[in-house]
Parts: C-alpha cells; sequence; structure tokens
C-alpha cells in the first residue's frame, strides 16, 4: 500500500456506515495531484453519504481515488437518471459516422409518419434539435412526468405533445425529446437501442449496460434509466476526455466531442450551456462538461486537467438537508479541481468557495 493510500484509509473507516474503499497507491503529488487536498476532498465526500453512493477520480486513464458508501460495491449498479441523455448523445454521434443517420439536420418526419401526420411542423423538428432540446414540444418532464410515463405509448405521448415554442427555438428541457431520439436510433440503425449501444459504445469500453427501463411498447427509454456501474460512468467520461478514443480505439467520430461540447442554447439551470445533451459551465475556474442526472448522478470532465470524475447518490435515501447537487458541485469546485491542480494550489486553512453559478 502506498504512502497515498495510507493517508487516505483512516479518513474513508472513520464513521460507521457500511462502506467499500479501492484507493489507487501513487505517491503524494502521484499524476499531478495534491495528495493531502485529494485526501480531504475524500473526507468531505464521506460527509455526503448519505445519499451520496460512490466517487471516483482518474487523471486521463488511470484511477487515482475511488470510495463507495452505503453498501454499493464496485460490482454494483446506479441508476444514470438523466444522465443517461449524454450517453444517447454518444450514440447519435456514432450512427452519424456509421450512416445510419444522414446529418444532423435530418428531419424526423419520415421516421414516424403515422404518428406526425398531419403536422407539418412536427415533422420539420430535426437531430439537431432533439439533441439541443430545442423541439418547441411541451416538455414531458417535472410535472407532466407522471402522466406521460403512465401512458401505454411514450413515443406518441410525446410527438402528440402541443408546440409551446418554434423548433430551433429556446430550451424546453424534455426527456420526451430523447425518447423520440433513441426511437429515431432504433428505426435508423434497425437494432434496438440497448443491442446498438452495447455493441458500438460499451462494447469497446469493456462495460456492460445492467439495465435500462422500457417502455410498455418495448422501446427502451433513451434518456433516462440507463443502469451502469460507476466504473463504466468513469470509462464513459474518459472517452470523452480522450477525444472520442479509448486504449488508442476510435469509437465516436473524430469531432464529435468538440461538436457536443459547443454551446447552442443557454439551459433553465443556472444558465449553464447546453451543447448535444452535455451540460457545460465554468466550475472552480474550469470549464467542465458533465453529464447529470436526477439526485446527484454525474461525469466531470475537466480538459485542462486531463481529470475525468464519477459520482452517484442514492435514490430512496435522501434524508441529508440542503442542496445535495449543490454540494457534490462546491466538492468539485472547492477540493477535487484544486487537488488535481498538484502540491500547493490550494490552502485548505483559507480556501473559499470557487464555484460559479
Amino acid at each position: 500500500m502506498g504512502v497515498l493510500a495510507s493517508l487516505l484509509l483512516p479518513l474513508a473507516h472513520a464513521q460507521s456506515e457500511v462502506r467499500t474503499v479501492t484507493w489507487r497507491a501513487h505517491p503524494p503529488g502521484g499524476h499531478g495531484f495534491d495528495a493531502f487536498a485529494l485526501a480531504d476532498a475524500v473526507s468531505r465526500a464521506a460527509d455526503l453519504a448519505p445519499p451520496l453512493t460512490s466517487l471516483l477520480v482518474a487523471r486521463d486513464t488511470t484511477t487515482v481515488a475511488e470510495v463507495y458508501f452505503g453498501g454499493l460495491a464496485p460490482s454494483g449498479s446506479a441508476n444514470l437518471k438523466s444522465a443517461s441523455k449524454s450517453v444517447l448523445s454518444a450514440l447519435a454521434g456514432i450512427a452519424l459516422d456509421d450512416g445510419a443517420l444522414d446529418g444532423l439536420n435530418q428531419r424526423i418526419g419520415p421516421f414516424f409518419p403515422a404518428l406526425l401526420a398531419g403536422a407539418p411542423r412536427k415533422q420539420r423538428i430535426t437531430i439537431h434539435h432533439l439533441l439541443t432540446q430545442q423541439t418547441g414540444l411541451e416538455s414531458t418532464s417535472f410535472g407532466n412526468y407522471g402522466t406521460w410515463v403512465s401512458s401505454s405509448n411514450w413515443l406518441a405521448g410525446a410527438l402528440r405533445r402541443p408546440l409551446v415554442g418554434r423548433p430551433g427555438g429556446d430550451m424546453i428541457y424534455s426527456t420526451g425529446n430523447t425518447h423520440v431520439l433513441g426511437a429515431v436510433l432504433a428505426e435508423a440503425t434497425g437494432q434496438s437501442l440497448r443491442a446498438y449501444a452495447q455493441d458500438r459504445l460499451f462494447d469497446p469500453l469493456g462495460v456492460r449496460i445492467r439495465s435500462w427501463q422500457q417502455a410498455p411498447t418495448g422501446r427502451y427509454f433513451g434518456g433516462n434509466n440507463l443502469a451502469l456501474s460507476p466504473r463504466a460512468m468513469l470509462r464513459f467520461g474518459q472517452l470523452y476526455l480522450n477525444d472520442g478514443r479509448f486504449r488508442g480505439r476510435r469509437v465516436l467520430p473524430a469531432d464529435w466531442v468538440d461538436l457536443s461540447w459547443r454551446t447552442y442554447v443557454r439551459s433553465t439551470y443556472h444558465g449553464y450551456r447546453y451543447g448535444y445533451l452535455w451540460f457545460v459551465h465554468s466550475i472552480g475556474g474550469e470549464r467542465v462538461a458533465f453529464a447529470w442526472g436526477y439526485g446527484g448522478q454525474y461525469v466531470f470532465v475537466v480538459p485542462r486537467l486531463d481529470l475525468v470524475v464519477a459520482c452517484t447518490s442514492s435514490l430512496q435515501n435522501r434524508t441529508r438537508g440542503g442542496d445535495h447537487n449543490e454540494q457534490v458541485l462546491r466538492l468539485l469546485a472547492e477540493h477535487i479541481i484544486p487537488a488535481a491542480r498538484g502540491p500547493g494550489s490550494v490552502d485548505l486553512r483559507t480556501k473559499r468557495s470557487v464555484l460559479r453559478f
């Protein structure tokens, strides 16, 4: 066991709840981290459990810290919730590269002629609009979510929503948009969404899909309720950090990461920039792209620091007061990012918040 491991283990075991700890044994400062600041980050992560259930930190392809809380194990699975949307974005890029889709401006009308008959404006919604949440369709999320997922046909329910904006206009966050995108991908590739995802995205990463909820019609959910292991989430982030390559193999098109992280619209969440189903924001003084799911499911990619962070949270145990999402973002901004900048980059006694909304 290295010095860093021996430094961190007592912190991780200081509290009584069930947890599993795995540390990559590197000397202090290994891979450019400030070991003491990283230890402090882990200690503070433990304070967020519950509901926090895992935290994984990597520099490029090397995992430097991995800790699990509340009984979750490395072999366990986590529901990504809406972080699934960023996975769907990757699949859209792969389908474009495969030639299954004709382009980002391809219209959805020909995929669903019966459902969109007599709705010419909806027929002109494009793949780009689905990726940026600019379809103009009324949202199926938030107050509309329960009724929508209780219906017998989620695709029809999403497409039959009234147009409350123009396609290409303001962002209207809606899981229905990504269910439509998942249906488009299934129709275009001739495979189920899950089969295509496993074959073209996750097999190259050495990852198995644990589960993915299906609609009553059998279609996979798309932008919600995909389950992966936390280590798989980390690998997904590493794929994006390395411009779509994993262990030397190209998985995503060469320009897809750049396209995905451009700003197409401002989201309703703190004005975050929004790309192709990825959020982008300045956190801790760094440009961070992140996949975000309800309850505290995150994959953060910090390109300048070659940093990837994945974390998961319980959807049942939500007894902690305050905003858990904000606490996770502060953990990243005030502890993990400064630790990643290296020794001497952070003074734990005088450090102030550097998270900007």
